[in-house]
This record gives C-alpha cells, structure tokens and sequence, in this order.
C-alpha cells in the first residue's frame, strides 16, 4: 500500500483553529448564563405574581370591602355602595367616567354610596401615581370630586403643569397645592389602597366591587343598572 504524506497544514487552517479554540467556551458560558437569567425569572415570575392571579376576585363571591377613609359621594346609609379601583391615565376609566358615571349618579340619587379608591398601574401608567397624590391634594383643600372630574376631563396633562392648572381653575390655594404634590404628601396613602387592591385579587382597572360584588371592567350604564337594581330589590 503506498503512504501519501500527511497533508500540509496552511497558516490559515491554525489561525481558525486557533480562534475556535478560544471563542467555543466563551460562547457556552454565554449560552449558560442566559440560560440561568431566562430560568430564574420565569421562577421569580411564577412566585411574584400568583397570590394575585389565585386570589383574583370571583364573580358570585360577596367580599367585605374596607371603604377606609377615601372620598366618598352620597349618604353613608345609602342601600348601595360601589366602591371602584381606578387609575387616573387608564383610557377605560376615563371612558367609564364620561359614559357611565355621572348618569348612574343622577338616576341613583340618594341610593348610592359611590367610592373612590387607587389603583394606579404604575408599571405601564408613568403618571398614575403622582395623579393620585394630586387628587389627595385637592381633597384636602375640600376639592376632592372636582379635581377628581377634571383629571379625567384630559383638558391639561398628567403633570406638575397639568396638576397646578387644574388647581387654578378649581380655586385652590395653587401654592398649598403645589407644595402637597411637591412633597409627595398623600404618597403613603396612594400605596396602601394599591397595597390592598393586590390582597383583593385586583389586577385591572376599573374594578368595582358594588355592595362586594366584583365587577371588573369599563361595563356599561345597563351593566351597572342591572346589579344596583338586584341589590335594591334585596336579591343575593
């Protein structure tokens, strides 16, 4: 049998070997690394969120809704009380409020206790924080309703500016107001709503709870005149 000698080995061929030899377990300690980041936050993920996933309010269920000390319209005995967690930068509260609100209000005068609690969603709404502190704001200098109405009116922005302009036009004493929002005054308050919000199962806004009945979503007037109406005639 006739030996061919072996075949030459080019500079080329070394340099490539050279290079895969080095660049092949960088690449797999990347690969692992990303590996663990991916691994880890899925765990972190599925042990974050569930408590408000499981525990999300359920339709039938009647739930003992705390009213706390926030705002507040109609009498305190009223048969009816509709509490709503709401987000001032959410578009489907604000369609709710111009749609629904001020018409359930009127044909349910003295009958319904309608109260106001935060949910800003903070992750997605950059300005639902700093709108709830600014209504707080207004609530101390008695204005609560008003500004309330003109934040989601949407004439001024979800800022300082927007916030001082609408304390203007209501009558506010702008610079106590101001100064509220400046200090962050009602920040406490806005976390504890939000706080028990998540320990209610909410993750969406609006939700209501209507004598502690959930109902989730912008629904419309029909919606809410169905349920106030079984509440009223004492149905369960």
């Amino acid at each position: 049998m006739t030996q061919h000698p072996p075949a030459s080995v080019t500079p080329a061929q070394t340099r490539l070997t050279l290079f895969l030899h080095d660049i092949v377990p960088v690449l797999v300690a990347i690969l692992l690394f990303g590996a663990g980041i991916g691994t880890g936050w899925l765990i972190w993920g599925q042990t974050a969120a569930p408590s408000v996933a499981q525990n999300a309010p359920t339709t039938g269920v009647r739930y003992p809704i705390e009213l706390d000390d926030d705002p507040a319209l109609g009498p305190a005995d009223a048969p009816v009380t509709i509490v709503e967690f709401s987000d001032f930068q959410c578009p489907y509260c604000q369609r709710w409020h111009e749609q629904v609100f001020a018409q359930l209000m009127k044909a349910y005068e003295g009958k319904i206790r309608f109260v106001y609690r935060d949910f800003p969603l903070k992750s997605i709404h950059a300005q639902a924080v700093p709108a709830a502190e600014a209504a707080d704001c207004a609530l101390a200098q008695g204005a609560y309703w008003e500004f309330h109405n003109a934040l989601f009116s949407g004439k001024y922005g979800l800022d300082a500016a927007g916030f001082s302009s609408y304390a203007a036009d209501l009558g506010l004493n702008v610079p106590a107001f101001n100064q509220c929002v400046n200090s962050r005054q009602f920040a406490g308050e806005v976390e504890a709503d939000f706080k028990y919000a998540v320990e209610l199962g909410v993750t969406s806004t609006p939700t209501f709870f209507i004598n502690g009945l959930a109902l989730v979503g912008a629904q419309p007037y029909e919606v809410f005149q169905k349920a106030i109406d079984a509440e009223l005639a004492g149905e369960k």
